[in-house]
């Protein structure tokens, strides 16, 4: 999903690309209690929200070994996606934004301020979701999953830079929840604000190098901070 960018008002603030599940979906309680539902099926027991924030990771697979202190099987595994998706489907709906995000995001935009969408969630079930919370059009493009993958959001951060037309690399500020965050945006050109409300504590945060904040509103504030300054040479 795509569109023009309308107002130029916004040409000189910071470009955001918002990650989706844990930094504008506070999803964090159902993923918890899918991921103890994938543990359960492999009989392990449950990891608490503070150890699951400690070890998170990408690929997943290894943030399960970092929990099992084995890697899984590939019978395992595939128990366990099932067992994950069928919890995090039922739970989901109960799930709502982060605290101020739908306000900060209608504010940004009628600023002129742009902003777009890359997640890791599958593009077939993001855009629905963007609708029912009636945020769909404050972005200028969203970018979900295609297919089934793994790895990280390194190259798909990549693709969807590539897409935005008009907005100058400098620009551009990649908001988010998880190291790979940041190291899609590092990947890709960007720079880098993590945000301590989703899947990664900020001890686990702040070895990536980049602010970490603990608020969506002082995310933007510093996105905005590191436009208005020139890259160190």
């Amino acid at each position: 999903m795509g569109h023009g960018i309308g107002s130029d008002k916004g040409k000189l603030a910071a470009h955001v690309v918002w990650d989706w599940n844990g930094t504008l979906f506070h999803d964090f309680d159902a993923v918890i209690g899918a991921t103890n539902a994938a543990l359960a099926e492999i009989g392990a027991g449950p990891v608490t929200a503070g150890r699951y924030r400690e070890l998170y990771c990408v690929p997943v697979p290894l943030f399960y070994q970092r929990l099992l202190g084995r890697q899984p099987t590939g019978t395992e595994w595939r128990s366990m996606e099932a067992a994950f998706r069928a919890h995090y489907g039922r739970q989901v709906a109960n799930a709502a934004l982060a605290r101020g995000a739908k306000e900060l995001l209608a504010r940004r935009q009628a600023a002129g301020s742009t902003q777009s969408l890359c997640s890791l969630a599958p593009h077939r079930d993001l855009l629905p979701i963007l609708r029912t919370h009636g945020i769909e059009r404050r972005f200028v493009r969203v970018d979900g999953r295609l297919g089934e993958t793994h790895t990280g959001k390194a190259e798909q951060m990549v693709r969807h830079l590539a897409s935005l037309r008009g907005i100058r690399p400098e620009r551009v500020v990649v908001i988010g929840d998880a190291l790979d965050d940041a190291v899609a945006a590092r990947h890709s050109g960007a720079r880098a604000v993590l945000y301590t409300g989703g899947s990664n504590s900020r001890a686990s945060l702040e070895p990536a190098g980049v602010p970490v904040v603990d608020s969506l509103e002082e995310a933007v504030e510093t996105a905005e901070s590191l436009v208005a300054r020139p890259r160190p040479l």
